[in-house]
């Protein structure tokens, strides 16, 4: 079965340019994805790899029904995301770098406004909120603190346990580990592994963590500035590079190596998250 199907999804945005026309900044359109198309079987987990701008985040939003598209189409379960935003909501959970929160209230209290999203009743919540906290690795004694008093790695894990907490279908991950110390992120990725076994959960990873999505995706696309270049194992992806490492293979299908960013091109394409 299909879990998520993409076809020649496009989105834009407005970007000013730095030259003046007479009193005002020109505006143009410039591309955060262009074309993409791929597939995700259920109960698989694809990681999506890609530089700081390649799109990712963007890809995360359009699935999670926070942008609307400009072209192409998008399907969950055989849901139209941009039709049905109501039925692809109660089937995603997403876990964003950029998690928001109610700052004034505590993390129990945020997972339990959730978890009423979702139809579930406080005697259900009141038991499985400290659980999913603490296999995350996030401390219990801290359970009661204001959001706007932990640290971005706390409220990450705060955000992993509210995409968990109703055991979502599908899963869109946009970098769930930026923000942790090495021990938290080794019991986070130990979680996701988890989750996807025992709930037959759909897994959508976006990252720039190389060693993450070997680690933790059945297949691998590279992502590079709004385009799909490729998405396969990663044993066929080093394979038709060949590529010794998932690095080399991502130097070789973009021309630049991982870290390295083309400032020039980059601002002339706009950079996207």
């Amino acid at each position: 079965m299909i879990a998520v199907e993409v076809h020649n999804l496009r989105k834009e945005f407005l970007r000013r340019d730095a030259e003046r026309s007479g009193l005002r900044r020109r505006r143009r359109r410039v591309p955060a994805l262009e074309d993409v198309t791929f597939s995700i079987e259920r109960g698989e987990c694809v990681a999506i790899l890609g530089q700081n701008g390649s799109g990712k985040s963007t890809l995360v939003r359009l699935l999670s029904t926070l942008l609307l598209h400009d072209g192409g189409s998008a399907h969950v379960f055989g849901h139209d995301v941009f039709r049905q935003p109501r039925e692809v909501q109660r089937l995603v959970n997403r876990v964003s770098v950029e998690a928001s929160f109610f700052k004034k209230m505590s993390s129990t209290e945020n997972l339990s406004y959730a978890a009423r999203f979702y139809g579930m009743t406080a005697a259900e919540t009141k038991q499985r909120i400290p659980e999913i906290l603490g296999r995350v690795g996030f401390p219990l004694k801290r359970r009661h603190e204001s959001m706007e008093h932990l640290s971005r790695g706390m409220q990450q894990k705060v955000s992993l346990a509210r995409a968990l907490l109703t055991s979502p279908v599908l899963l869109l991950l946009d970098e769930p580990t930026t923000g942790l110390d090495p021990r938290s992120k080794l019991e986070v990725q130990n979680f996701i592994r988890e989750v996807w076994a025992s709930h037959d959960a759909t897994i959508l990873l976006c990252t720039h963590d190389l060693a993450e999505a070997e680690a933790l995706a059945d297949r691998v696309g590279i992502l590079d500035r709004g385009r799909l270049l490729c998405l396969e194992p990663v044993d066929e992806l080093k394979a038709r590079f060949r590529a010794e490492t998932l690095e080399e293979a991502f130097f070789a299908a973009t021309g630049r190596e991982f870290e390295h960013e083309n400032e020039d091109e980059d601002a002339e394409r706009g950079v996207f998250a």
